[in-house]
């Protein structure tokens, strides 16, 4: 899976942060301060990452990247605080909702082309649980990660409704072949 797995200690770092971001960002105070030569080297590197905020078990923001383009400690730290705030889907967080958020944080591996030869095949090229998948269509594009599976088990449904997701008709992957990339994620929470 990640071929360079976060310690227990950069898991726990990189929750505190986000959390730590959030309530910064919620009550509009600066964020805290990354000073990138404090941290391991793992969160100095590169990396991509989502943040998903639920309150409740419900969805409450996710947002990330699908590629390094920063340091993942950077990387983080942006995600937390747009997924609190910026997800199109969702108000702002209110900072009477903070102490019911609970943060998960998944760190990706490179996203890498999935070969298949019809339509038909894809469904069973890919793997529940283990895989995320990206689906692109010309400037259309959109990403399930892994967990995504646990509520919709059924690859063909998968696929339906992310290509719902893509902004694309449901039955679009029935009909044409489209870029498929997969990752994997380490994912932890609070």
């Amino acid at each position: 899976m990640i071929p360079d797995i976060l310690s227990e200690n950069d898991q726990k770092i990189l929750l505190e942060l986000a959390r730590k971001s959030i309530i910064a960002a919620v009550h509009h105070q600066p964020l805290p301060k990354i000073v990138l030569t404090d941290y391991s080297t793992k969160l100095q590197a590169n990396g991509a990452s989502f943040v998903t905020l639920t309150k409740k078990g419900s969805l409450r923001g996710c947002i990330g990247a699908l590629e390094p383009y920063q340091p993942l400690v950077e990387d983080v730290q942006e995600h937390a605080v747009a997924a609190a705030l910026h997800d199109y889907r969702f108000g702002p967080v209110g900072s009477d909702e903070i102490p019911h958020l609970h943060i998960e944080i998944s760190y990706l591996t490179i996203p890498q082309p999935l070969v298949y030869a019809s339509p038909d095949e894809l469904p069973s090229r890919l793997r529940p649980n283990i895989d995320g998948v990206i689906l692109k269509d010309g400037y259309h594009r959109a990403t399930f990660l892994p967990q995504v599976w646990e509520k919709i088990a059924d690859p063909h449904q998968f696929l339906s409704q992310l290509c719902q997701k893509m902004g694309a008709p449901s039955d679009i992957w029935k009909k044409q072949m489209l870029q498929v990339l997969t990752y994997q994620v380490q994912e932890f929470h609070e």
